[in-house]
């Protein structure tokens, strides 16, 4: 019983014989060029074996054309690659040298290689994708952080222990007069009350591999400076808004005193509000300093114009540090919208570091030896509000 032959045996036999058949043309088109070049015409039977070998090898051309055709269905849109030896008997140069009977008076058979260069990453001519390599820039882009600022107008100390204790004036009856001569001077009295806080930790840590730390030399710093910038951002909040509860600050906002008109404007603007409540921190002995609200609230009054169309105070040129009424203003986040807090800051609270912010690394349970580092950030601090009455908190009125 005969061996049946698989396409892939009988595709390699017969690009064995056209390969040997090619081989031949080759050598009889060298052969026939030497000859042209000598002055030597060729002969009835030199010209019947290049004949022959054409015609053989035209043959099983075709029929290794027919096979790789066979072999190539249903295989989508896949490029066939020719040979340079299939692709010189191809060109019209050689058919033409071989149709003159490799005569010299018609030239040398010549073949032009050429190939459309593209991204593709398939065998085939052409195809130069592989090269290609994309660009990658150092360094990593990182989110955008909030200016944090509420702690640069408090003034600022530093504590032993837990514990914060101090003794706030609540009350002092003025009893001072003009006295006649013989008569009971006048007393006076004040009211005074222990106020305790005590310090609050504010932490995060995130976790990551020795390889990463080592392999992404940015990597370290950039988790170093995002844990520190949670926790002031966390702090500023809880400066503003902490409700004492818990692990919370007792902050400002909760102990500030509600704002309430000393006078009566007609129609009072944003900008008249802000005054007003400077205004009422003043009669209350506490000169303001500074102002806190909300960025869009700032936007607001900026963009106020008046009858003619003109900024009231914006200027779209100007680079002047943002204040209203000669009081810096601090836009954060971290106050609502709709808010405002106007107050004598370095007089009214001090914020006490008990731990400063800072980094620190170790293992974790099974870290040592699962190379992992644990990277942890975290602050310990407490807030003193010396003087409600120095911070006046209100509502613009514009949100529902």
């Amino acid at each position: 019983m005969s061996e049946t032959k698989t396409a892939e045996q009988l595709a390699a036999e017969t690009k064995a014989a056209f390969d040997k058949s090619l081989s031949e043309v080759r050598e009889i088109a060298e052969k026939a060029i030497g000859m042209a070049e000598k002055g030597e015409k060729a002969n009835e039977t030199f010209k019947g074996q290049a004949d022959d070998a054409l015609s053989r090898m035209n043959e099983l051309k075709s029929r290794l054309d027919e096979i790789e055709q066979k072999g190539t269905r249903g295989r989508g849109d896949e490029v066939e690659s020719k040979t340079i030896g299939e692709q010189f008997v191809d060109s019209e140069g050689f058919k033409s040298f071989a149709a003159s009977g490799f005569s010299k008076a018609q030239g040398r058979g010549d073949m032009q290689i050429k190939a459309t260069l593209t991204n593709a990453t398939t065998a085939a001519a052409g195809s130069v994708g592989a090269g290609s390599f994309p660009t990658r820039l150092a360094g990593i882009v990182e989110l955008p952080q909030r200016r944090l600022t509420v702690r640069d107008l408090i003034s600022s100390g530093r504590m032993d222990g837990n514990t914060l204790d101090y003794v706030r004036e609540v009350a002092f009856n003025n009893g001072a007069a003009a006295v006649a001569e013989g008569a009971a001077k006048a007393s006076s009295d004040l009211q005074l009350t222990s106020v305790q806080t005590s310090a609050k930790v504010i932490a995060h840590w995130m976790k990551a591999s020795r390889q990463a730390l080592e392999d992404v030399a940015q990597l370290r710093s950039v988790i170093d400076q995002r844990l520190l910038y949670g926790l002031a951002m966390v702090e500023e909040n809880q400066l503003l808004n902490g409700d004492g509860t818990g692990q919370n600050l007792n902050g400002i906002i909760p102990q500030a005193t509600a704002y309430a008109a000393p006078i009566t404007l007609g129609s009072p603007t944003s900008i008249d509000m802000i005054r007003l409540m400077a205004l009422q921190a003043a009669l209350a002995e506490y000169p303001a300093t500074g102002i806190v609200m909300h960025p869009s609230d700032w936007a607001w009054v900026e963009t106020l114009k008046d009858t003619t169309g003109r900024y009231i105070i914006g200027n779209p040129q100007g680079t002047i540090s943002p204040t209203l009424w000669g009081l810096p203003v601090v836009a954060t986040q971290a106050m609502s919208i709709d808010k405002v807090l106007v107050g004598a800051f370095k007089m009214g609270a001090q914020v006490f570091d008990r731990w400063d912010a800072r980094v620190e690394t170790g293992y974790v349970n099974d870290d040592f030896t699962r190379n992992l580092v644990t990277i942890l950030a975290e602050e310990r601090l407490a807030l003193a509000v010396y003087r409600p009455a120095a911070f006046i908190y209100g509502d613009f009125g514009r949100v529902t």
